[in-house]
C-alpha cells in the first residue's frame, strides 16, 4: 500500500499517526491511520477554495478545460496504480478497480470536450429591435460528499464538471476510504503544476467523518453539494441544504428491478444477472437486488442461476480468478445476515449467503452472494440491504410485472430482458418503470459517463456525470437587449410618462 501511495505521489505524513483508522476489507487489517481535518482546517480549505472561485471563473472555458485534460492524462498514466488502491481500500476486484479510474478518464475527455460546448439558448422575443437570449456562468464551490463504493470515480463525475464549470471543488469522502482521496489529490496536483492559470485551492479534501460533511452542508461560501450514500444521509443533508437555498444533487439508495420475459435471451440474461447481482460483492447503488422472472421460464432459470451462484470464485480480489471480493466490513454483514434471517422467517427458501473462510484473513468477511426465493415482494424485499442478496419472484403478465417492480420507495436503476419489441418499448413508457435509469437487454449496473446518472423517489433526484448535468453547476442568466430607440413593454402593457 505505501508503495503504490508513493507512485502517486502522495506524502507519507498523510496517512500515518493520524487520528482516522484506514482498514483494508481484503484482510480486516488497519493499513493506515489518515490525519482527519480539524475545524479550522475546513475553514481554511472551504476560504481558499471561495477565492480560488473568484478568479478561476474569469479563466475562459476552453482553459479550464485543458487543466482537465491534464489531470486525465495524469489518471491514464497512473491507471495501474491507483486501481490497485481502490482494489485495496474498497475490495473491488482489480478490473474493477482499474474500471473505476478508467471511468474518471472517460468523464476527463467528456468534460474537455464540453468545455467548448457551454451554450444557452436564443429565444423568440415578441419585441421589435430585440434579442433575448440565455448565459451560463460559474456557481461558486462545490463540495461533494461520496460513498466507499465508488470511492475515486464518483467524485470525479462531479470534479470534472464543476471544474470546466468554473467552480473549485471541495471533497469529503468515505473514511472508509481516504487514502483513494488522497491519492487522486495528489494526481490533481500534479496537473495543477502544469497549468499556469490555476489558482490555490481549486480542489481540497477533508477527511473525516460526519463533521466534515457538515462543515461543506452548512457553510454559506458552497452553494451546491453532491452527496452520494444512504437514503437516511440524504434525508438530513437536503433540509439542511434547502434551509439555506443552496442546490443538492442526491444519489441515494437503489433497490433495482430485472423482469425476465418469456422471450428473453437466456445465455444473455444469465450473463447479465450474474454481474449484476456478484459484481462488486453487491455493494453498488446499482446493485441487482430483485428479479421477476416469468412463471413459464422461472424454474429452468433458477436452477442455473443457483449453478452460477455454487461456483463463482469468490477470495482475494488482487487474484485473476475472483469474481467476488469481501464486504466493507463487519457490520455490512451483520446486515446482510438480519435481512436473510428476516427472509427465512417470511418463508424465503435461500440458496448462499453464507460466511466462506478465507484462512489467510480470518478478520475479513467474505461471503457467497445469496439467491433468495420469495413468494411475494414484502417488506425486507422492498427495502435495500447494501450487500449480495438478489430476491427472486414469479410473476404472470407484464403489468403485474412492472406494478411489482415499481412498488418500492427507491427508483434509480431497471431492466427487462425481452426480445419482444412490445414489452421492451412498455417498459420504456409512462406506464413502464419509474426509475432513472431504464434498460432493455443489459443490467441495471454498469452505467457510462455519457448518460446523465440518478434516480427518482427516494433515490433523491439527483444527476451526475454526463448528458446536460453540466447545467447543474451553473447559473443561469436570461438576458435582454434593446437595440432600437422605442421601449416597448411585453405582454402590451403601456406605462406613458
Amino acid at each position: 500500500m505505501a508503495e503504490v501511495l508513493s507512485e502517486l505521489g502522495v506524502d507519507p505524513e498523510l496517512y500515518s499517526g493520524g487520528a482516522l483508522e484506514v482498514r483494508t476489507p481484503i484482510t480486516g487489517k488497519t493499513i493506515a491511520h489518515v490525519h482527519a481535518s480539524t475545524r479550522q482546517e475546513f475553514e481554511t480549505a472551504i476560504g481558499a477554495a471561495h477565492d480560488a472561485f473568484l478568479q478561476w471563473r474569469l479563466v475562459p472555458a476552453p482553459k479550464r478545460g485543458e487543466l482537465v485534460r491534464l489531470f486525465g492524462e495524469e489518471l491514464r498514466a497512473a491507471k495501474p496504480a491507483l486501481g490497485r488502491l481502490v482494489t485495496i481500500e474498497a475490495g473491488k476486484i482489480a478490473s474493477e478497480g482499474e474500471g473505476e479510474v478508467q471511468e474518471m478518464i472517460d468523464i476527463c475527455t467528456f468534460a474537455a470536450g464540453l468545455s467548448r460546448q457551454l451554450c444557452g439558448l436564443t429565444i423568440a422575443t415578441e419585441r421589435e429591435n430585440h434579442r433575448m437570449f440565455e448565459t451560463w456562468h460559474p456557481l461558486g464551490v462545490v463540495g461533494v460528499i461520496s460513498a466507499f463504493n465508488f470511492p475515486v470515480a464518483v467524485w470525479a463525475w462531479n470534479a470534472a464538471l464543476a471544474l470546466v464549470c468554473g467552480n473549485p471543488v471541495v471533497w469529503k469522502p468515505s473514511e472508509k476510504t481516504s487514502l483513494s482521496a488522497l491519492g487522486v489529490q495528489a494526481l490533481f496536483e500534479r496537473a495543477v503544476r502544469k497549468f499556469s492559470e490555476a489558482p490555490i485551492g481549486l480542489s481540497a479534501v477533508l477527511n473525516g467523518g460526519r463533521e466534515a460533511g457538515e462543515a461543506l452542508v452548512d457553510d454559506p461560501r458552497v452553494p451546491l453539494v453532491s452527496a452520494t450514500g444512504s437514503t437516511r444521509m440524504g434525508r438530513e443533508v437536503a433540509p439542511r441544504l434547502a434551509a439555506r437555498f443552496a442546490r443538492a444533487i442526491l444519489e441515494l439508495g437503489g433497490n433495482n428491478c430485472a423482469i425476465v420475459c418469456p422471450s428473453a435471451d437466456l445465455e444473455l440474461t444469465l450473463r447479465a444477472i450474474a454481474f449484476a447481482a456478484m459484481g462488486t460483492a453487491g455493494q453498488r447503488c446499482t446493485t441487482l437486488r430483485r428479479l421477476l422472472v416469468h412463471e413459464t421460464i422461472y424454474d429452468s432459470l433458477v436452477d442455473r442461476l443457483k449453478q452460477v451462484y455454487a461456483s463463482v470464485a469468490i477470495g482475494d480480489p488482487r487474484q485473476a480468478r475472483t469474481l467476488v471480493g469481501p464486504l466493507i466490513d463487519a457490520r455490512a454483514f451483520e446486515l446482510m445476515q438480519s435481512s436473510l434471517q428476516q427472509a427465512r422467517d417470511a418463508g424465503a427458501n435461500i440458496f448462499g449467503g453464507e460466511r466462506v473462510p478465507i484462512p489467510e484473513f480470518p478478520d475479513a468477511y467474505y461471503v457467497r452472494p445469496a439467491l433468495v426465493e420469495m413468494a411475494e415482494q414484502t417488506e425486507i424485499v422492498r427495502r435495500e440491504t447494501f450487500a449480495p442478496i438478489l430476491y427472486v419472484m414469479r410473476y404472470r403478465d407484464l403489468e403485474e410485472a412492472v406494478r411489482l417492480h415499481n412498488d418500492v420507495p427507491q427508483g434509480l436503476a431497471s431492466s427487462i430482458f425481452t426480445t419482444d419489441l412490445r414489452e421492451a418499448e412498455y417498459f420504456l413508457s409512462a406506464r413502464g418503470s419509474d426509475c432513472g435509469i431504464a434498460n432493455v437487454n443489459i443490467g441495471p449496473s454498469g452505467a457510462e459517463i455519457g448518460g446523465a446518472f440518478g434516480g427518482e423517489k427516494e433515490t433523491g433526484g439527483g444527476r451526475e456525470s454526463g448528458s446536460d448535468v453540466w447545467k447543474l453547476y451553473m447559473r443561469r442568466a436570461t438576458n435582454t437587449v434593446n437595440y432600437g430607440s422605442e421601449l416597448p413593454l411585453a405582454q402590451g402593457v403601456k406605462f406613458e410618462i
